[in-house]
């Protein structure tokens, strides 16, 4: 998979990028990333990329212009992107979004800042996600939840293949709602008085298969 992110901060991913799964994923060649800088294609000697709003307020507004510059060089670059911006506006990501970006050959990631962007630059993108209801001084927080989310499904970065089957959001109920994941408990098995509950202990894979159900269920009713 490819994963191409247009910033005006493209050092804020140099650690992040180097990190856990996501570097994982890069070095068993399950993705390639690319950085662009927006400011790479601003206008003028200054290089700018951003104006005053129209009919006044306060902050900045990335220009439709510079945006559309940077997008049609990434199509370039890479034919087969589908174009993604990061905004409150857009659909909330869940589980079954992250499971179909994980499908896609390549994706661009394109981050916000300042006021946001011109509105008309919604129509030179193929979808809009937001993560979820709350302000963000720019995308790029938001373009590494939707890389993380996305890299830990492709094929060769978890150790077993089954293991996200049983992870929050992955299992449903017969209604088709998803659940969360049952409850996890290692050494030291008293704890200050809590204890693991015996069952995990009993080494009967069916009642513990049965007690992780249960409580698989109560998760999302108590959510």
């Amino acid at each position: 998979m490819r994963i191409n992110i247009l910033t005006l901060f493209p050092e804020f991913f140099s650690s992040p990028l180097q990190q856990s799964m996501i570097f994982k994923a890069q070095k068993v060649r399950a993705v390639k990333f690319n950085l662009y800088n927006l400011r790479d294609f601003g206008l003028g000697p200054r290089r700018q990329v951003d104006d005053r709003p129209y009919g006044g307020g306060a902050g900045m507004v990335l220009r439709v212009d510079v945006l559309v510059k940077a997008l049609r060089q990434i199509k370039k670059d890479d034919p087969q992107t589908k174009f993604i911006l990061l905004t409150p506006k857009g659909k909330k990501l869940n589980q079954k979004k992250v499971i179909s970006l994980a499908k896609k050959a390549s994706i661009t990631l394109i981050c916000g800042h300042y006021e946001g962007f011109d509105e008309r630059i919604r129509e030179y993108v193929d979808e809009e996600i937001s993560i979820g209801d709350y302000v963000l001084s720019g995308g790029e927080s938001a373009a590494l939840v939707v890389v993380d989310a996305v890299v830990r499904l492709l094929p060769g970065v978890l150790e077993k293949k089954e293991a996200p089957q049983e992870e929050s959001f992955m299992l449903c109920d017969k209604k088709g709602k998803p659940l969360l994941e049952y409850p996890h408990y290692t050494r030291p098995e008293v704890f200050e008085n809590k204890k693991v509950p015996k069952v995990l202990l009993s080494g009967n894979h069916r009642k513990i298969k049965e007690w992780r159900k249960r409580h698989t269920q109560r998760a999302a009713k108590d959510r």
